[in-house]
């Protein structure tokens, strides 16, 4: 019975770190983007938006799945690590946002929250999920 508890435990500070982690990431897209994301994605219904936002997520998501899978026998250098490998991700995707607004014409922020679908979004969204799959592969 004491495993269980201990297990319930652990989860439960993982699932809150991972929630934590999990608004950082809206948190840091409502920054990248004008607006107001969850105005833009609930109110507006903008698929732009919804896209690259659901992107960052299961990015997170990602990079938190495999460090928790991968986590250390110790409890709280595990929960350090997710938390690390974490805000690297969240930062290796604004960083990829920066870069890729750099090397495009306009505002890309700006043109990932049109009303009007735009492949832009695509690229974007996919930049989001490689940068957490490279975090992802560099756990270990």
């Amino acid at each position: 019975m004491n495993d269980i508890v201990n297990g319930l435990g652990r989860a439960g500070a993982y699932g809150a770190l991972g929630v934590v982690l999990l608004i950082l990431g809206i948190v840091l897209v409502d920054l990248l983007t004008p607006g107001k994301l969850g105005k833009q994605i609930w109110q507006e219904r903008n698929r732009n938006a919804a896209l690259l936002l659901s992107s960052a997520l299961l990015g997170i998501g990602g990079i938190v799945f495999t460090s928790i899978w991968t986590t250390y026998d110790d409890f709280g250098k595990g929960l350090a690590s997710t938390a690390a490998f974490g805000v690297l991700g969240l930062v290796m995707m604004a960083v990829a946002f920066l870069v890729v607004d750099l090397v495009t014409p306009g505002k890309l922020g700006a043109t990932l929250v049109e009303a009007e679908p735009h492949p832009a979004v695509w690229v974007t969204a996919s930049c989001n999920i490689a940068v957490a799959a490279i975090v992802s592969a560099s756990i270990a």
